[in-house]
Parts: C-alpha cells; sequence; structure tokens
C-alpha cells in the first residue's frame, strides 16, 4: 500500500503542479477558452488557485521525501481534496458536468492519500 500511495502521491503531484503553473503563468484571456469558470472568476483568485495547487502539489511529495516534517503530505493532500470539493461544487452550481468527473477522481485520490498517510500508512 505504501507504494500504492507514493505513485498516487506523484500522480496528483504532476497534475496538480501543472494545473497550478498554468494558472499561474499563463494570461487569463487564454484561460478562458479552456476553462469556462475563468470568465466569472476574479483573475486573483485564479492566480490564488494557481498557488495553491503548486504548494499542494510540492506537500504532496518533498516533506515525505525529505523526512522533514513528514506531516505536510497528508495535510497537503488533504487541502487538495478540499480544493476538489469546492471545485466540484462550483461545476455543480454552473451546470456544469463535463467538469465532474476528473474533479471528482482527484478528490477521490488526494482523499486517499490523506487517509493512508494520516493513517496506517503514515510516519
Amino acid at each position: 500500500m505504501n507504494v500504492l500511495l507514493w505513485i498516487v502521491q506523484g500522480f496528483l503531484a504532476i497534475i496538480f503542479a501543472l494545473g497550478g503553473w498554468e494558472r499561474v503563468s499563463r494570461p487569463i484571456a487564454e484561460l478562458t477558452g479552456k476553462y469556462p469558470w475563468v470568465r466569472t472568476s476574479p483573475p486573483a483568485m485564479v492566480r490564488f488557485i494557481g498557488v495553491v495547487e503548486l504548494l499542494g502539489a510540492i506537500g504532496l511529495v518533498v516533506p515525505a521525501a525529505t523526512g522533514i516534517v513528514p506531516v505536510l503530505t497528508p495535510a497537503a493532500a488533504t487541502g487538495l481534496a478540499i480544493l476538489m470539493a469546492s471545485a466540484a461544487a462550483m461545476h455543480l452550481r454552473r451546470k456544469e458536468p463535463a467538469g465532474l468527473p476528473v474533479t471528482a477522481v482527484l478528490l477521490v485520490l488526494a482523499a486517499l492519500v490523506a487517509w493512508g498517510r494520516f493513517g496506517p500508512y503514515g510516519w
């Protein structure tokens, strides 16, 4: 199970790092074509979400890999799960069912990491 959790942590770190970097570095006008929710969201919120995703991606791997405050790994997973639950609620409110499957999978995977690292497979 420990190996599975590491694989999931790595996968989530890559996904959230790529998404976060995109939201932080690309112009808002470019993001509106790819993400409909960006049209009605303040640019500062879009950038903030990107920063949270980047920090979450780092938190999924670095503390556990270095052994320095490894409790930050399940904390990061919990934060990302909360972020995905919020994203799912937003997609439901905006009646955007196409955004739900990926959001739900990321939510479940982040919750799995949080459960595993806070619980039986923690440090």
